[in-house]
């Protein structure tokens, strides 16, 4: 039975990456998710805000004094204080590469088009495989149109390909007025692969101190709905790779996702909540079923169920809107 699969040119044992996340920070867990079948993991994400504090530092750094003689051009005194965006993370790389044989990609998590994209190049000088962008941008903003937020994404991910040869993802949020179109503007513009979705974490209100307190849910299995749906729109419409990430945390959610026509399936919440080693069910569940439904390959399972080739692809685009509410029974 055949398991591998290729996403954005890289080529997998199978189909289940580990999405960016804690579980990365530690090389030990790098072995432990190799081992217990991740073709690939997506490191935790370095944000655009670390590394423009950085580059502030070194600017600052790098010119203080040098009018004072031609030397202190070539010298740059030590920062006082590190941060995570600085040489840690590319190290972090570094000694993931050399700790397992898996594809290690790098996370870059932006908000705008600024200098830091030329960390990408960093990044991949270390040796990372690839690049995920992790664009986290809410228009919150009345006088910001969706061509504009469109526009952010778009130059976001022009900037990043100038600055590197290796493939780059582009991990996005669900909430663009014409999804498709974005889509194809992406693809057009050089993606190797869409994410699909970011989760965008809502905040709460804590009522005992009335403050507005951070509050992160892991996913459940009924919200890989969405992109399901829309990996299922998009197959054979767009050249890059597609990935699925969100609610992934049976062997039938990854099934579903690749049926639909996922090239892999990222997962998090499920190894948070349970452990690295529930890979190890996922993939055996993924082959039980394969081999029960008489499946030979992830290829020949890949889009067969999208709406390119499904008889009603009409349950895609309105998901049998009235026959499910007129068909629904109350308990």
């Amino acid at each position: 039975m055949d398991l591998s699969t290729t996403y954005m040119g890289l080529k997998l044992k199978n189909p289940l990456v580990v999405a960016s996340s804690p579980l990365s920070k530690n090389i030990g867990n790098l072995s432990r998710l190799e081992d217990a079948g991740a073709s690939a993991v997506v490191l935790y994400s370095i944000f655009e805000e670390q590394v423009t504090q950085e580059t502030y530092e070194t600017d600052h750094y790098m010119t203080e004094g040098t009018l004072s003689f031609a030397e202190a051009l070539t010298y740059m005194p030590q920062a006082k204080e590190s941060h995570p965006g600085d040489e840690e993370y590319l190290q972090h790389i570094y000694k993931a590469k050399k700790a397992v044989k898996i594809p290690i990609i790098g996370s870059l998590n932006a908000k705008s088009d600024g200098g830091w994209v030329t960390y990408a190049k960093e990044i991949q000088n270390a040796g990372a495989d690839a690049l995920e962008l992790n664009v986290y941008f809410l228009a919150t903003d009345p006088k910001i149109s969706s061509r504009q937020v469109e526009n952010i994404y778009l130059d976001i991910l022009k900037a990043v390909k100038q600055n590197v040869s290796i493939p780059v993802a582009v991990k996005i949020g669900p909430y663009f007025s014409a999804m498709a179109n974005m889509a194809k503007r992406l693809d057009e513009a050089g993606a190797d692969a869409l994410v699909l979705f970011n989760r965008f974490y809502q905040p709460d209100i804590d009522l005992d101190n009335l403050l507005i307190a951070p509050n992160l849910l892991l996913s459940t299995s009924q919200e890989m709905r969405l992109p399901l749906r829309w990996v299922a729109i998009l197959y054979g419409h767009i050249k890059a790779s597609l990935a699925a990430t969100t609610g992934i945390h049976t062997s039938q959610d990854v099934v579903k996702m690749i049926m639909a026509g996922a090239d892999v399936t990222m997962l998090c919440s499920v190894l948070l909540k349970e452990d690295v080693t529930k890979l190890k069910d996922i993939l055996t569940g993924v082959e039980q079923w394969m081999k029960k439904n008489e499946y030979n390959s992830i290829k020949e399972m890949k889009g067969s169920m999208s709406q390119k080739s499904c008889a009603n692809p009409e349950a895609f685009e309105r998901a049998n809107y009235m026959k499910a509410l007129l068909g629904f029974k109350s308990v």
